[in-house]
């Protein structure tokens, strides 16, 4: 089995229901052919690098599983015959580009992640003051 990666962009105009459903349609496909799906994600609605069909946005969708390579014939000929699909690519992972994967999710988030737990610290430690100056003021207050 290989590791492969595939982006696809749906149309814009589908609601939010009609464009899950079309990825647990690509989805199943995969895991009924035997494919293991190791990570999913969904990049929501963005705006193209040039119009397609007369569309300037897309939402966009990312599957990264293993698979036998007859799988991807399957999936892309399935992708060619949906006509809610404007776009797709799938690559097969070398093993740099899983090693760089297997980092992405791990530290999912990546900055954010690190600014929040900053913000987090920041915030422990102002409570931290707050509670030291609460207790100096009753002190004084005791003392007068």
């Amino acid at each position: 089995m290989n590791n492969y990666e595939t982006v696809f962009i749906l149309t814009p105009v589908l609601s939010d229901a009609q464009m899950k459903e079309a990825v647990e349609k690509f989805k199943s496909l995969l895991t009924d052919q035997g494919a293991e799906i190791v990570n999913e994600e969904d990049w929501g609605l963005r705006k193209l690098a040039y119009p397609i069909d007369k569309k300037t946005t897309g939402f966009y969708n990312f599957l990264e599983f293993n698979a036998d390579p007859s799988v991807i014939e399957k999936l892309e000929v399935n992708f060619r015959r949906d006509e809610r699909v404007i776009r797709f690519l799938t690559v097969k992972q070398d093993k740099f580009a899983l090693e760089y994967a297997q980092k992405r999710r791990n530290h999912k988030g990546g900055k954010r992640h690190e600014a929040h737990a900053a913000g987090e610290t920041a915030k422990t430690v102002r409570k931290e003051k707050a509670e030291a100056v609460e207790a100096e003021v009753e002190l004084k207050e005791k003392e007068d």
